[in-house]
């Protein structure tokens, strides 16, 4: 699997479990050690050209499979999360700089509050590989101007 449809899956299954009913069950995920956590930057920016940044930290202790920080961030009353990149994580348990980047197009996200969700994620080993949460977060931001 190369590691932009691992990035992709992870954060398409991070954003599904996300938006699901039950993910407030998941603030606490099982796997999790007491090292592992994960923030978000206050601020995230926006280009003319619709590009979107997002960042923040990450610690993870260990993993037996690749890992990722994924992020959608929204805004205004809208319920649409605008999936924003992901980057591969390296478990070591040190704390380490994220940073994802996705184009939209122009207008879609705008200088203003906006509300990130991000997730740091492992996809299991197996012929099906299935997520297991380090840490989950929300948070609102503010997004500026690049």
């Amino acid at each position: 699997m190369s590691l932009r449809h691992a990035v992709a899956t992870a954060a398409g299954a991070a954003l599904l479990l996300l938006a699901a009913p039950s993910a407030p069950a998941l603030s606490a995920p099982a796997h999790s050690t007491p090292g592992d956590e994960l923030t978000v930057d206050a601020t995230g920016s926006v280009a003319a050209d619709g590009t979107i940044t997002l960042s923040g930290t990450y610690r993870c202790a260990s993993s037996t499979g690749p890992v990722f920080v994924s992020s959608a961030v929204s805004q205004g009353d809208s319920e649409v999360q605008h999936g924003i990149g992901g980057t591969a994580a390296v478990c070591d348990g040190v704390q380490h700089r994220w940073t994802n980047s996705e184009k939209r197009e122009p207008g879609t996200l705008v200088p203003g509050p906006a509300h990130v969700a991000a997730t740091l994620m492992e996809l299991s080993s197996g012929p099906l590989p299935l997520p297991i949460f380090h840490a989950i977060l929300e948070q609102d931001i503010t997004v500026v101007a690049d």
